[in-house]
């Protein structure tokens, strides 16, 4: 343990110049969705490369249809004693718009102090991903600098895509499988319970978007000729989307519950424990009471339970004042979260048959599915890597680690399961209040320093 102390001391010391290379990794405006900024996306892979190379990884830029991802190598020892880990994090970010509502430029890292005390980093990538993933590079730096005797082979994956769908990467998975499938995968794209309690994410709920259209009348028509007489789409498709739920809140399709399990009783318990306050939570965003299905809790709803949901309506005249038409078409994007063993592929077949058995004799359908599917996952527990992360961060932060729910999708931790075959252990040390992908986005610097001390920690304790 003195050896590891040694490093957690060199952490400690060293935190200034581990803030000052973030700072500098900030700085490179490597947002994937735009075009124009195709050379910074590149520069912030090299910059990764570079940085490792000096750490003594065999590290690479690997071109890919669209922006290159970073491999990097560091073998301990051959022999199939020494476990070989793959740590997956992103160096792409999100565009910064809007950019007026920036209390300072987004590619300008800042760090302020609150009035609660606390340091933060401010800037776009501060905690998606870039403050993340150099968690495990600083802990990987202060181990290697400290000759450290309990290192696992490590391969690091970077990509430059993540914000723009990863459209390259299942095939650059599916060409370098061999190169790229080892015991475990760590991945810090995730967060913490609160700023003091440590978390690994071992539920992920799956997606599964559709887009219907609805078309009454060829065209526009006078709401006063044939208002009453013509069947109007958006009548049609409000109903539509009203049928989805019941008066407890649970969806109406076919099979919808097929595959949804019940939470374990233990798991219910740890998060009953968490006090969670769903009034708060909800009042920050102007709203009060859970919609969920009645009978489970709101972290329960987010967590473990699916959903139907409309992220958009439109039709007809949507312009400034009054245009007296009825439309002739009307169209709902919508979106389906998914646990457990739900199938994409049978919940929107199902979907498509609930929205048919309600259109009228007047009125045709048209689906446009948008891609995207993917199922829920889940990392059992008790898999060995997810305990003995556990442990190492119980002992950093001094509290017991939540095995916690995302309501979310990280579609990789899929493509590591199918394409690697390895579980993925989800250790994040980003907050709630981060505003990721939002103006000032920001990481808590105690969040920086104990995330990668816990790195530091959970490698040596892989290894051990």
């Amino acid at each position: 343990m003195s050896d590891l102390n040694n490093v957690l001391d060199a952490i400690d010391n060293g935190l200034e110049e581990s803030l000052e290379r973030l700072e500098e990794f900030l700085k490179i405006p490597s947002i994937s969705t735009d075009p124009a900024y195709r050379d910074a996306c590149r520069k912030a892979g090299q910059w990764l490369v570079d940085q490792l190379s000096d750490l003594g990884f065999d590290a690479s830029l690997r071109d890919t249809p669209g922006h290159p991802m970073v491999v990097a190598h560091y073998i301990i020892n051959d022999s199939n004693k020494t476990p070989h880990i793959l740590f997956y994090g992103h160096y792409d970010v999100q565009p910064p718009d809007p950019l007026d509502e920036w209390h300072t430029p987004p590619f300008e890292p800042q760090r302020r102090t609150g009035k609660d005390g606390m340091q933060r980093i401010y800037a776009r990538g501060a905690a998606d991903d870039k403050g993340q993933l150099l968690t495990f590079i600083e802990a990987l730096r202060a181990m290697i600098n400290a000759s450290y005797s309990h290192l696992p082979n490590m391969t690091l994956l970077f990509e430059g895509e993540e914000e723009s769908g990863s459209p390259s990467l299942e095939g650059f998975l599916i060409a370098n499988r061999e190169e790229l499938s080892h015991d475990v995968a760590l991945v810090c794209d995730t967060g913490m319970w609160d700023a003091n309690t440590p978390a690994i994410t071992t539920r992920l709920r799956g997606m599964v978007h559709e887009e219907v259209t609805i078309t009454g009348p060829s065209i526009d028509l006078h709401s006063g000729l044939y208002g009453g007489a013509a069947m109007n789409p958006v009548r049609v498709l409000s109903k539509i989307l009203a049928d989805l739920h019941d008066e407890n809140g649970s969806v109406t399709i076919k099979g919808f519950y097929d595959g949804v399990p019940e939470l374990p009783k233990a798991t219910k318990q740890q998060w009953d424990a968490l006090n969670f306050d769903a009034t708060e939570f909800l009042g920050g965003v102007g709203l009060s009471i859970p919609a969920g299905e009645k009978g489970y809790s709101a972290l329960e709803q987010i967590w473990s339970r699916p959903t139907a949901d409309v992220n958009g309506i439109y039709g007809g005249y949507m312009g400034e004042g009054t245009k007296t038409i009825i439309p002739s078409k009307a169209t709902a994007k919508i979106s389906f979260r998914l646990v457990g063993q739900q199938d994409p592929q049978a919940i929107l077949d199902n979907f498509r048959i609930f929205v048919r058995q309600r259109v009228p004799a007047d009125c045709k359908v048209k689906f446009n599915y948008e891609g995207g599917a993917a199922p829920a996952l889940e990392v059992a527990e008790d898999h060995p890597a997810v305990k003995t992360a556990a442990r190492a961060l119980t002992e950093e932060f001094g509290q017991q680690a939540v095995m916690m729910g995302c309501g979310g999708s990280i579609p990789i931790v899929g493509s590591f399961r199918e394409i690697l075959g390895m579980d993925s252990v989800l250790v994040g040390f980003g907050l709630s209040d981060d505003a990721i992908h939002s103006p000032n986005e920001k990481y808590d610097i105690n969040s920086f320093h104990k995330g990668t001390r816990s790195w530091a920690r959970i490698l040596s304790a892989l290894v051990e």
